[in-house]
């Protein structure tokens, strides 16, 4: 039927985009380079849509990437049934992908980790991302699941709500007396600031809210692309910055950081998609990030 998505074309098209090149898909599945276009060609017809793009390395269309994430579902399944029945390697491990922010990864995830049961023998594959952009690696099916700040779903995932990570407003002692006199709406639009990237726009955002979007950030802003580097940077006097609350609290304590707004703090929403999947890895995972994230994070 027509309607069918031949499994070695759909195969083929995941080959593609992994191995970046039609050449170099054709040696990983050990056919012709011919026989791929063939393949890949063949799916488009039969879906009525252009998949690749043909560059170089090819790219999914948005129509590829459905295909794409479904292949990666079914080579999952293929694994799982495998392992069900006994098929897989002596002692080969389930590998589980996730997408994390940094300011979790840091703080509370890895915990949820050590709290999966050992059986079965699972790998994890993490990549950092911000909690903004997580869902996009689920929504290409490079991930099997994420944590992120978005609570709508991503096509074939379901997702869970985790809690709030809160994040406080903190300066160093001497930089707060150096830069921040005055009205702090004022004084954090032209005091050095630190960012996690050029795409970090959570300080900017803070700022706004202060001054009732008349402003934002300094333009003078340090990038330190790691949560400790990010909190370490903001200790040493280099800017102010958003340092999440497990983060700060101890630095606070001793006296290395000061709250710019005390009894004021923004909180993140934190939620957890996965796919839609009957798999024992990825549910045992799943259980133990969400009861972990119940224990750290806020309601």
């Amino acid at each position: 039927m027509m309607s069918e998505l031949p499994l070695d074309q759909v195969r083929t098209l995941l080959a593609v985009v992994d191995e970046g090149t039609f050449d170099a898909a054709a040696a990983a599945l050990h056919v012709t380079p011919s026989a791929v276009s063939q393949r890949v060609k063949a799916l488009e017809q039969r879906t009525g849509r252009v998949l690749l793009q043909r560059t170089k390395p090819v790219q999914p269309t948005e129509s590829g990437e459905v295909l794409v994430r479904f292949a990666r579902q079914l080579a999952r399944l293929e694994r799982d049934a495998r392992g069900e029945l006994g098929m897989s390697g002596a002692g080969e491990p389930t590998r589980v992908s996730v997408a994390v922010n940094a300011d979790s990864l840091a703080t509370w995830f890895l915990g949820a980790l050590t709290r999966v049961p050992q059986e079965p023998r699972l790998c994890f594959e993490l990549r950092r991302e911000d909690e903004d952009h997580t869902a996009a690696l689920l929504r290409e099916g490079l991930v099997m699941a994420a944590v992120t700040s978005s609570p709508e779903p991503v096509p074939g995932c379901s997702v869970r709500a985790l809690g709030r990570m809160r994040y406080l407003p903190v300066a160093s002692p001497a930089f707060a007396a150096a830069h921040l006199g005055g009205p702090l709406r004022d004084a954090l639009a032209g005091a050095p600031v630190v960012v996690f990237d050029r795409r970090d726009d959570f300080q900017d955002a803070f700022v706004r809210t202060l001054s009732n979007g008349r402003a934002a950030a300094s333009a003078l802003r340090h990038h330190v692309p790691t949560s400790e580097g990010f909190a370490q940077a903001v200790a040493a006097g280099l800017g102010w910055g958003m340092v999440p609350e497990a983060q700060a609290d101890p630095l606070l304590r001793t006296g290395c950081l000061v709250r710019l707004t005390p009894g004021r703090s923004v909180d993140m929403p934190l939620f957890w998609q996965q796919w839609k999947l009957d798999s024992p890895a990825l549910a045992a995972m799943a259980e133990a990030v969400v009861a972990t994230a119940a224990e750290t994070l806020h309601g």
